[in-house]
């Protein structure tokens, strides 16, 4: 894929966020870094394209403002995209567009999942092996599939190492929003959850908050938390999403480009998706947690796609 008469190519990605929150947005902003330099000796301008877009049709506005200048290639970062591509993708058959974490199909598109769900899975039977009260809880933001299905393997991964165990489990409704984040993670302590397992991006420090304010801990998601906040989490379910824009760039420069199919990695990919433990419990959870991901990749265990239980629901005030 090379310039035509000296112009670079634009290789759009967007992320919908604000720059400097949130390991999720994160990790592909590193990859489109990492990206940026070898792409220049083909003539090929990678950009990250932040937009503060938080439903179909602004999303959807986002992107067609993209499509304007012609890109041979789109990269929505994350399941929020599902919906606008599968409504612009069949207006643009000569772009190709890759959805992260997505389940959109088509002709023109392709998918590329981090199997984050694996190593949530993982943060179940840690929650469980080392809660104190017998109660654990998940808290995420949007009802995007990526979210759902690391609900469903959380609770799994809960039953598996102590069935009947309590999970509270809810939605705030927004994946950057400290404050709501706080507020629900706050009333799950108080309900009696003392280990917390949030798939938020940039909400997530008010989730850490009241996990201080608490005294319970934390388990973190996509990047390794327990490097970031040691006092507080110990234990973090890393989904490096950031892979998926790289192997996207990769396989359309490759001439590879997956269209109408889904690239996936899980566990069996260390480097990419793993559960990570603090120093203070590896000893005692380690061997267990080895064993259970073992089963995974091994197929001898397979995870839910949903999860049909009871929901958390803040306490009505007053």
């Amino acid at each position: 894929m090379s310039s035509l008469g000296g112009a670079m190519q634009r290789v759009p990605v967007l992320l919908f966020g604000r720059p400097g929150l949130g390991s999720f947005n994160a990790s592909a902003a590193a990859a489109i870094e990492r990206l940026r330099v070898p792409l220049e000796a083909p003539g090929i301008a990678i950009e990250a394209c932040w937009r503060q877009a938080f439903d179909v049709p602004t999303r959807t506005a986002a992107i067609a403002e993209v499509l304007a200048h012609g890109p041979p290639l789109v990269i929505v970062h994350g399941g929020q995209g599902d919906a606008p591509v599968a409504g612009l993708a069949p207006l643009h058959p000569a772009v190709r567009f890759a959805v992260t974490q997505g389940a959109v199909g088509g002709p023109n598109v392709a998918g590329y999942e981090v199997r984050q769900e694996e190593s949530a899975f993982l943060a179940g039977v840690f929650a469980a092996r080392s809660s104190r009260t017998g109660v654990v809880a998940h808290l995420s933001g949007e009802r995007v599939r990526p979210g759902l299905l690391g609900r469903a393997a959380f609770v799994a991964g809960v039953q598996a190492e102590a069935p009947g165990m309590p999970v509270l489990t809810a939605f705030c409704g927004h994946q950057h929003e400290p404050a709501l984040a706080r507020r629900w993670a706050g009333a799950m302590c108080q309900a009696g959850a003392d280990v917390l397992f949030t798939m938020l991006d940039g909400g997530r420090p008010g989730a850490i908050e009241a996990c201080r304010e608490h005294g319970a801990k934390l388990i973190g998601n996509v990047e390794d938390w327990t490097v970031r906040e040691p006092d507080v989490c110990t234990a973090s379910a890393i989904a490096d999403s950031g892979w998926g824009v790289q192997r996207a760039v990769e396989d359309w420069l490759a001439g590879r480009f997956p269209a109408g199919g889904h690239v996936r990695v899980g566990l069996s990919e260390p480097s990419v998706v793993e559960l990570a433990l603090a120093p203070q419990v590896r000893d005692a959870h380690a061997s267990a947690i080895a064993a259970h991901a073992a089963a995974l990749v091994s197929g001898h265990r397979t995870l839910p796609h949903d999860y049909n239980g009871p929901e958390f629901t803040l306490p009505q005030a007053g």
